[in-house]
């Protein structure tokens, strides 16, 4: 009974990660070509990865529950700047997000990950 129940949310889960995308970029093919159109499912595939990844490390409590729109609006849409000193780059958050805490411990975890570089 424990594997159906896993196997059923496990569906739950990828359809509704399906709708998300359909609701999002897959509702039509932008272009007329069927390259293009390719390159343009791909782009999707890595942005829906990194959706579905966003909630498994940097966010937590309530955020990790959020839609992919609402992930849009709140975090990935944030205002900042990236400056380049020395050899180091830095991004400097605007003064309006200082407010939401959720943010900040988000990309301190994504900070403390290994450089791969």
């Amino acid at each position: 009974m424990a594997a159906l129940e896993l196997r059923h949310r496990q569906r739950a889960r990828a359809e509704d990660r399906i709708r998300a995308a359909r609701a999002t970029g897959l509702r039509t093919l932008p272009l007329q070509e069927a390259m293009p159109n390719q390159i343009w499912l791909e782009i999707i595939q890595i942005a829906f990865d990194l959706l579905a990844w966003m909630p498994l490390f940097p966010l937590t409590g309530q955020a990790r529950f959020w839609e992919p729109r609402r992930l849009r609006l709140r975090l990935f849409s944030t205002v900042a700047q990236l400056i380049a000193t020395g050899r180091r780059r830095y991004l400097r958050l605007a003064q309006a997000l200082a407010v939401d805490r959720g943010n900040h411990e988000a990309l301190d975890r994504l900070h403390a990950l290994p450089n791969p570089g």
